[in-house]
């Protein structure tokens, strides 16, 4: 859990359909963060977007080009937890945009999960 004050907040900017030798890039960074003790990571599928080489891709595509969406992957921690996962983080990702950025977490509780059934 993290306390209230300075963190650093991390974004990782990939293509949904970027490989790694496991199988999906963003799986292989979620399970990376998780292993190493980031307190909480979040992954977000966009609806559509475009990158560097500037082609728009939708979800609504009907080709191969809605499974060239971005998916954003970020993570708040510690200045010094993030800044010991971030040379590795960096060589992981092979195609997108890495960044950061100082935060402050104003809050953070941790209560039992609520599952509505």
């Amino acid at each position: 859990m993290l306390r209230a004050g300075p963190a650093m907040k991390v974004t990782v900017h990939l293509n949904q359909d970027t490989g790694s030798a496991r199988g999906f890039l963003y799986d292989d960074i979620l399970q990376f963060l998780q292993d190493r003790g980031i307190d909480g990571a979040t992954a977000l599928r966009a609806h559509a977007g475009f990158g560097a080489h500037h082609r728009l891709h939708s979800r609504d595509a009907s080709s191969v080009a809605g499974e060239h969406l971005s998916v954003l992957i970020y993570f708040v921690d510690e200045a010094a937890k993030v800044q010991a996962v971030l040379p590795e983080l960096l060589t992981m990702v092979t195609d997108g945009l890495v960044e950061a950025h100082p935060t402050e977490v104003l809050k953070d509780i941790t209560t039992a999960e609520k599952v509505l059934s």
